[in-house]
């Protein structure tokens, strides 16, 4: 943010709750200014001269500390009249300074913190604090005249006894107003950069749903255009099928009956694989994402290869019966693996890496784990993970991504496959491939 909308921010005005604190503020410091005058006047500590009559001296000391109810809400007029008021009692020699001189802090600290016009928020303070001074000054000087002999008779500093106490006086109210300014401006300071964080931290949540939003969209533009292949490979080997049945069907019944076995069974895959693309994703045109290259489960090696030259002790176990999986299938288990070793390669700083790929009696399980760290890991919010799961959900399956209870990340995808029901798994048939590429039981 610049320096020219920081001077053309404005500072909202007091809520209802800050009012009512003001005016509760206000009527508790005017009762404890009529107090002090009060025991001011039953001590006869009567500094300023003698004093005018009771009723005067109440007048001007609730005029000094009452506009304090209106401070935050005209803080301009608010410092005016106070400061009228005070030199006014000091003029005419009311007793009464303590609570007064406390009202007329609040005053300018209040001027600097809450109005809107800071240009004349700094004029208007200079000018009270000047004025306040030119008091002080003419004050002193009315005051030197009476001063009885002998009221310095014990005085043996090496300055003279008038101009210390005149310098006294200047260096006190120099700090009284100094801090009044200076505590002034720091509050509005403050206000503003609180406003600009609610802002930035406003526009970066803005950011982060945009930026979320497109990832989703852009992830399932791509799975889309996977999908697409999908469909168009088994269509295309339905309308080859279904042109040897026609050829044959008159001559080979039995490869007929073949072929029309095989256009049912590429039928029903096409159709499953259309109904999640339509269930989940939406198109979007004019994107020019680039579609990902072809990969499947029969690639997962590859990525464990890659994560063995890139120095992991990298290990890949295969359990299970394998059987065909539906391309889309296949792809998605790939890019959740591809994902997941990504990961562990760039933000774990592991050193072991397990892939296990699962062919269950209803479902295929890919299982990759790390003994890195979890703490620079891609969270829920992250781009990688809403990758996953967005590939996942496609295809109704369920996604674990997060810390192991032994140390390190573990993700788990897990895909059901309908047209498997029939496939058991068979304890005992499991491989597992090492860093040596040689497998064993």
């Amino acid at each position: 943010m610049t320096e020219a909308p920081r001077e053309e921010w404005r500072r909202p005005g007091p809520t209802a709750e800050q009012r009512r604190n003001d005016l509760w503020i206000a009527l508790a410091v005017t009762g404890l200014a009529v107090v002090s005058l009060t025991l001011a006047r039953s001590a006869g500590m009567f500094l300023l001269g003698p004093p005018p009559s009771g009723l005067e001296q109440l007048f001007w000391t609730v005029a000094v500390t009452l506009p304090l109810v209106w401070r935050r809400r005209w803080p301009a007029a608010t410092l005016l009249v106070i400061s009228v008021a005070f030199i006014a009692a000091q003029a005419r020699a009311a007793p009464e300074t303590q609570l007064s001189s406390g009202a007329l802090f609040s005053a300018l600290y209040s001027v600097g913190a809450w109005s809107s016009n800071r240009r004349l928020a700094r004029r208007l303070r200079i000018g009270v604090i000047v004025t306040m001074f030119a008091w002080l000054g003419i004050s002193y000087t009315l005051v030197a005249k009476h001063i009885p002999p002998g009221t310095f008779s014990d005085a043996d500093g090496p300055v003279p006894p008038v101009l210390a106490a005149m310098v006294s006086g200047v260096l006190v109210n120099g700090l009284f107003f100094g801090f009044a300014y200076f505590f002034g401006e720091t509050s509005w300071v403050a206000a503003r950069r609180e406003h600009e964080l609610r802002e930035q931290a406003e526009e970066l949540r803005r950011s982060q749903v945009e930026a979320r939003d497109r990832a989703v969209l852009g992830e399932r533009v791509r799975i889309a255009r996977e999908l697409h292949d999908v469909v168009a490979h088994h269509v295309s080997v339905m309308g080859v099928q279904a042109s040897a049945c026609r050829r044959v069907f008159d001559r080979d019944q039995d490869k007929a009956r073949t072929a029309l076995a095989a256009i049912e069974q590429s039928a029903r895959t096409a159709v499953d694989e259309l109904r999640r693309m339509l269930g989940v994703l939406r198109t979007s045109a004019g994107t020019d994402a680039a579609p990902p290259a072809a990969g499947g489960v029969e690639r997962i090696g590859e990525l464990v290869e890659r994560a063995r030259d890139a120095g992991l002790t990298a290990t890949l176990g295969v359990y299970g019966d394998t059987v065909a999986l539906p391309e889309s299938v296949s792809q998605a288990a790939y890019r959740v693996t591809q994902e997941a070793v990504t990961n562990t390669l760039k933000h774990a700083g592991a050193g072991l890496l397990d892939v296990r790929v699962r062919y269950l009696a209803r479902e295929v399980e890919v299982d990759v784990t790390d003994d890195g760290r979890a703490g620079g890991r891609t969270t829920t919010e992250g781009l990688g993970l809403i990758g996953m799961r967005e590939r996942v959900t496609a295809h109704d399956g369920d996604l674990e991504a997060g810390p192991r209870a032994g140390g390190g990340w573990r993700v788990r995808a897990r895909f059901p496959l309908a047209s498997a029901a029939g496939t058991r798994h068979q304890p005992g048939n499991e491989r597992l491939l090492t860093a040596d590429g040689e497998g064993r039981a």
